[in-house]
């Protein structure tokens, strides 16, 4: 099924979502992303649909033709602080400060979203496998926090960050039980639950 070009005709709208909600260590990311309606690219998809390869191909198509784009990241200790949820609207708000064109309309992917100053805003469940412009936002928030996550596990290998980014996996599970939790774990999730987390 092709994804939709946008949600409201004639209005500049931004898609916007995040990466590593999930996750039991590192930060959370998000992204904003305005597509130029006059360049398309049919292959945008939901980021967790997609290959490494065609993900990373497409984060360089969106950076390069985008209208607009930027990424923003709350780190574990502030996700500590105010809750995942909330850290995940305020990556979303610290993308949306960045985007320096004028907006008309937030495309969040999600069921909820705490309103970003007064511009209106619709959420869409499941919206990254709906809009291209939230499937754009989706790819380059989980391309570039990949790539984070990937600098990291070179100073904590035995975590295997650079396979699991975070997600509670077998081997990051096994990890914090023998070497316990470090400076990027999120010390308010139950890390030590027996359940499996999909990466």
């Amino acid at each position: 099924m092709r994804l939709k070009n946008h949600y409201t005709k004639g209005l500049v709208e931004v898609g916007c979502d995040e990466a590593g909600r999930g996750c039991y260590a590192g930060p959370v990311y998000a992204a904003a992303v305005i597509l130029d309606p006059k360049k398309r690219n049919n292959a945008l998809n939901d980021s967790k649909q997609l290959s490494k390869k065609t993900r990373d191909e497409l984060r360089l198509w969106i950076e390069k033709n985008a209208i607009a784009w930027a990424v923003g990241v709350v780190s574990a200790k502030e996700i500590d602080e105010i809750n995942i949820l909330n850290a995940s609207f305020l990556a979303m708000h610290r993308a949306l400060d960045q985007i320096e064109v004028d907006f008309d309309h937030l495309l969040i992917d999600g069921n909820r979203f705490t309103p970003y100053h007064f511009v209106p805003h619709t959420c869409i469940v499941k919206g990254d496998g709906k809009y291209k412009n939230i499937a754009a936002a989706s790819i380059l928030a989980k391309t570039h926090r990949d790539e984070y996550m990937q600098e990291i596990a070179k100073d904590f290998p035995m975590y295997d960050w650079a396979n699991n980014q975070g997600y509670g996996t077998l081997k990051h599970r096994n990890a914090l039980k023998e070497f316990g939790i470090c400076e990027h774990h999120r010390s308010s999730f139950n890390l030590f639950r027996e359940s499996k987390q999909s990466t």
